[in-house]
């Protein structure tokens, strides 16, 4: 359908970075670059409002979601009290396949994390270690048994992918004791994934809810530090222009 062939391209985009947050979504340049009339892209830009990752206004039309500080945190404190749920709930009802699946991820982030230190190159990996972390977590959501919660962590998940924005291509080049500085980072997240593991193995409830919110709360704190250095930044630019255009 064209609406669906709609929202696989809009969607892409967003996630993608290539719609950043606050970017214009005109219906009649998005059915020209799509090669659809309106109709399925206004039904497809609906059904990602209600995906929670684009802002439809009266008069003002579509545009890629935005957050500001507080709702960001909201959002965070949301994901971090499900996912810890989730985990809680995985203890419970988990059972040796989906340990299984559970361990297999574990035994590649940290075979992954071993390779990232040694490595001379660090980009290839980085995008390894990521996927597998996301294939711990979602082994984790599966095995709580509970397709509503899992639902909403992985809508939440790509709203804050989303809101942060994507990565800035061009990094300054890294100090370099940097590498150096990541070791005992890297350690700490791998030795949070085995607690978390070993917390669900043996079916304990509280201790699995626990460790998945220590877990989750170091990102999100860097999460919002960097969210917050973003909004300075913005409001540092926007005061420089308002006295330019004082003085003039």
């Amino acid at each position: 359908m064209n609406s669906d062939k709609a929202y696989d391209f809009i969607r892409e985009r967003i996630l993608s970075g290539e719609y950043p947050p606050g970017h214009a979504l005109m219906t009649n340049v998005l059915s020209s670059a799509i090669g659809v009339s309106r109709t399925p892209v206004r039904d497809a830009l609906r059904q990602l409002e209600a995906d929670g990752l684009v802002i439809i206004r009266p008069r003002l039309g579509a545009s890629v979601k935005t957050m500001d500080l507080k709702e960001f945190r909201e959002l965070c404190g949301l994901r971090v009290a499900l996912e810890g749920y989730a985990a809680g709930l995985a203890a419970q009802h988990r059972t040796d396949a989906d340990l299984h699946e559970i361990t297999f991820a574990l035994e590649s982030l940290k075979s992954l994390t071993e390779r990232f230190i040694a490595a001379a190159e660090e980009q290839p990996i980085r995008g390894e270690l990521a996927q597998e972390d996301v294939r711990f977590h979602i082994a984790i959501m599966t095995a709580a048994r509970n397709d509503l919660i899992k639902r909403e962590i992985l809508r939440l998940h790509l709203l804050n992918r989303v809101v942060s924005g994507p990565a800035p291509k061009n990094r300054e080049p890294a100090p370099p004791d940097f590498k150096a500085s990541r070791h005992p980072h890297l350690s700490e997240v791998q030795a949070e994934h085995e607690q978390i593991y070993e917390a669900i193995k043996r079916r304990d409830v509280s201790a699995a809810e626990d460790a998945m919110e220590k877990h989750l709360q170091s990102i999100v704190e860097n999460s919002l530090r960097t969210m917050a250095r973003a909004e300075n930044r913005l409001i540092a630019k926007e005061l420089t222009k308002e006295e330019l255009n004082y003085t003039t």
